[in-house]
């Protein structure tokens, strides 16, 4: 087997040869996945230098020519931007070659949304995803009913508007029409607020037809829950994160978002506490339960890969990097299939932990702290499965025998 080590590097990228295959090793690649990528540099440094083209002026078209070439030339691997990744990276890190600059915004509606973006930030402190999803309604939105090139806000209607949320709303189930109208209010009312807009058009967005807390949370029952976990198996390391991950899920109802966002530093071994990063960017302390703190100990000391990376939670294959929500809702279904469950998404473990402290007589004001929600309104809906207790409160039906 080939070492990284003994590719042979001659070229522009010869001299940073060395500090790429060190950078390799720390992230946990195996010598003949490493070897590879040192192959992968090889290649480009020839192509680079047969163009007789420096290392600093590898640009985006470049690349995108260089993989051109390695097609042509029958590579069967490593043909996209994703598998140079890992070296460009390097570079990038290296000053070597520049790094990705973000695109300037070059029309009126580029511009606008640049605007709207800073004004979820800043004024309203949201998440990531949710800035991302909002700016796409808006763009829809603006592109349907205006010029991008040249925007006349000024000339918005409520009849566009109402128009526009008929059509998109045709056919999608309540809750996601309800969201899509909520993220429309959103826009409009930051053109109202910024004075884009000379009426207030929210409130044309007609209300999409359905009644709160109308269905019951699902949820998973305990012999279910402890079928999910008996399936990890935590002799194996990947077992053994899956296992720690699944119990904060289950135990302390925490979001997938949640569980990737977690640091070495938020768990608090002295005063047995975890530091939680929710929505809004909000922060919240919550006791950490025994077995939950011993299966994230025998994660730490037996599973998780060696890394500078602060994230609790590492991919198991190189690099080892965080781990992202796609891969907790993948370890959740993976879990569910070996136990003979049927296959549930992580926030039905967050509804499972819910009706469990409900079940062992906890009241909704603790268990909205613990789920973290801003309003004991959003925890009421779990009242409907205390069935013991609302059987108290239901009346006898006419005619019914006492």
């Amino acid at each position: 087997m080939c070492k990284p080590t003994e590719v042979r590097i001659v070229g522009p990228l010869a001299p940073y040869a060395g500090g790429f295959c060190a950078e390799l090793s720390a992230q946990g690649y195996t010598p003949l996945s490493a070897a590879n990528q040192m192959r992968l540099m090889a290649h480009l440094s020839r192509w680079l230098d047969s163009r007789r083209i420096p290392s600093g002026k590898l640009s985006p078209d470049r690349v995108q020519q260089f993989l051109k070439a390695r097609r042509r030339a029958g590579y069967t691997a490593w043909l996209s931007e994703r598998g140079l990744a890992p070296l460009l990276g390097h570079l990038r890190q290296a000053g070597v070659v520049p790094k990705a600059v973000r695109p300037e915004p070059v029309t009126e509606l580029d511009l606008l949304l640049e605007r709207y973006g800073d004004y979820m930030v800043r004024e309203r402190g949201l998440a990531t995803t949710t800035i991302r999803r909002r700016k796409e309604v808006a763009l829809r939105f603006l592109s349907v009913n205006l010029d991008p090139k040249a925007l006349d806000l000024h000339g918005l209607q409520a009849a566009y508007v109402t128009r526009f949320v008929l059509q998109e709303c045709r056919g999608r189930h309540v809750g996601t029409a309800q969201l899509f109208a909520s993220e429309l209010r959103s826009l409009l009312r930051f053109l109202y607020l910024e004075g884009l807009t000379p009426t207030q058009l929210a409130g044309a967005v007609p209300p999409v037809a359905g009644w709160r807390h109308a269905s019951l949370p699902r949820f998973l029952e305990p012999k279910q829950i402890q079928e999910i976990l008996s399936s990890c198996d935590r002799r194996t390391a990947v077992g053994r994160r899956d296992y720690a991950i699944l119990l904060l899920l289950s135990r302390l109802g925490l979001r997938a978002g949640e569980v990737t966002t977690l640091q070495l530093q938020d768990i608090d071994w002295v005063h047995g506490e975890i530091e939680i990063r929710g929505k809004g960017n909000r922060q919240d302390r919550l006791p950490l339960p025994q077995d939950v703190g011993e299966a994230i100990v025998a994660y730490l000391c037996r599973g998780r890969p060696r890394s500078a990376c602060r994230h609790l939670f590492l991919c198991s294959r190189a690099p080892h990097g965080p781990l992202g929500r796609t891969s907790v809702a993948v370890l959740v279904y993976g879990a569910c299939t070996r136990a003979g469950v049927p296959r549930v998404n992580p926030h039905r473990l967050r509804h499972t932990a819910a009706t469990q402290m409900l079940r062992q007589g906890g009241t909704l004001p603790e268990i909205s702290q613990v789920l973290r929600h801003r309003s004991l309104g959003t925890t009421a809906i779990y009242a409907k499965v205390d069935r013991k207790a609302l059987r108290v409160l239901a009346l006898p039906w006419p005619g019914a025998k006492p």
